[in-house]
């Protein structure tokens, strides 16, 4: 006997706007938990270790955790090369493709030098400034993913990061080496330094270096829930974009959507994770009936329908809401790592929509889009942390400094207020810092 396929009902109708915010809706919409405090306790010490021990204890952590006893972390340049010539020709195709669109949409995200005449004879000038060096995790879970190549690599190189290196879990089956594609797609990038190593300790790595990884900047990259203790443990070290958890999707839609449409875009998230999480938010209980029906159509024909049943059974369900206001603000303060419209002026809700780490308006704008060939990010915010995180972009790779110039006159003018706030703070040599350059 098979279990029901289809999502349980959350209804919401005639609860005003201003019951659906986020302190009202707590505990109400499923979302997977991580403890990441409780991994924390966990990886804390592994990071210690790390830094003290450097790349013996990499090797160790390597041993216990991926179960392959590396000699180095280092990937081979030969092997590389290996695996971009193995390398489907129609994925290598897709693969430059997705580069040459990310690459164009972060170009785009290049903030100006901003010179700012604060009054006469005093300027500002902000200048935004690449990081040295970034590390970039590639997860390698369930699955391979070069995409993640893709997403991590070409923000740093648009902002101009002078050296990157790669950590990839090893794979036992691949000669202890990281996936061939994610290789691949490291090398098709002109990125030449890729680690084997996975989880907490290719973080650690990163920030205090090894004998043969000199320490990072930043290091950006989803991953597991000790992936995001370990950039929580290290943060301060090392610069770090969000803390990326289980995957989700909220979908707004009415009575115009296509169910099979809804229905695909619930399977595909599904898919990631059997923590993965996914919200149907719709004023047309009709429509809610209608995706059930697609779902227990196409979930058993799916390649990984065991995970993609548990994720819809657990941490998913349908929002019944009676407007479009009320759909947003379930949205909002559900904040989501990817949110789809397929309603009426899809476009015109999508500019309303305070919290989502990624919007996609219109049927023709699947999640799957974003996750591939879309050309922006698809490193976003979970667990809520959209209120707060944006996506990956150039500006985790970039820092701003403040260039400031002033000449005798515009000092002088400065001086009796320098003299005010000093005054009030007590802090007189800040004050004859300025006057001692109006003597003669």
């Amino acid at each position: 006997m098979t279990s029901r396929i289809g999502l349980r009902r959350i209804d919401l109708r005639g609860h005003a706007r201003g019951r659906l915010g986020r302190a009202a809706l707590a505990g109400v919409l499923p979302r997977a938990t991580t403890d990441v405090e409780a991994a924390v306790a966990q990886i804390r010490p592994l990071c210690e270790d790390v830094k003290n021990r450097g790349a013996e204890a990499v090797r160790e952590y390597t041993a216990r955790f991926d179960g392959v006893d590396l000699a180095t972390t280092v990937v081979p340049r030969a092997a590389l090369e290996e695996a971009l010539a193995a390398l489907d020709p129609g994925v290598r195709t897709a693969l430059e493709e997705a580069a040459r669109r990310t690459r164009r949409v972060h170009e785009a995200q290049l903030p100006p030098e901003t010179a700012t005449r604060v009054a006469g004879g005093l300027t500002v000038t902000g200048r935004f400034i690449p990081v040295q060096r970034a590390g970039v995790y590639v997860p390698g879970g369930l699955v391979a993913y070069p995409s993640s190549v893709v997403m991590n690599i070409v923000p740093a190189q648009v902002a101009g990061v002078g050296s990157i290196a790669v950590a990839s879990p090893p794979q036992a089956g691949h000669r202890g080496l990281p996936h061939p594609v994610v290789l691949a797609a490291c090398s098709l990038l002109g990125v030449r330094e890729v680690h084997a190593a996975g989880g907490a300790q290719a973080l650690a790595m990163f920030a205090y270096g090894t004998g043969v990884c000199a320490p990072a900047d930043v290091i950006t990259g989803p991953g597991n829930v000790y992936v995001a203790a370990a950039k929580r443990v290290l943060r301060g070290v090392v610069g770090t974009d969000g803390e990326n958890g289980p995957t989700e999707v909220a979908i707004i839609a009415d009575d115009t959507a296509d169910p099979r449409y809804v229905a695909a875009d619930l399977i595909a998230q599904a898919e990631h994770d059997e923590l993965a999480a996914c919200l149907l938010i719709t004023t047309d209980p009709a429509l809610a009936v209608r995706v059930d029906a697609e779902l227990a159509r196409q979930v058993p024909t799916a390649r990984h329908r065991g995970r993609i049943q548990k994720a819809l059974a657990g941490q998913s369900a349908c929002v019944l809401v009676d407007s479009e206001d009320a759909a947003l603000a379930v949205s909002d303060a559900w904040a989501p790592e990817h949110l789809e419209i397929q309603a009426r002026d899809a476009a015109k809700l999508a500019a309303r929509v305070a919290n989502a780490g990624a919007v996609f308006a219109g049927r023709y704008a699947p999640v799957s889009l974003g996750d591939y060939l879309a050309g922006s990010n698809h490193v976003l915010p979970t667990g809520g942390t959209a209120r707060h995180t944006s996506g990956l972009s150039v500006f985790p790779f970039l820092r701003l400094v403040n260039v400031v110039e002033c000449d005798r006159g515009a000092l002088a003018a400065s001086a009796p207020l320098i003299d005010a706030l000093g005054g009030a703070e007590d802090l007189d040599a800040h004050v004859q810092a300025v006057r001692v350059r109006e003597e003669p």
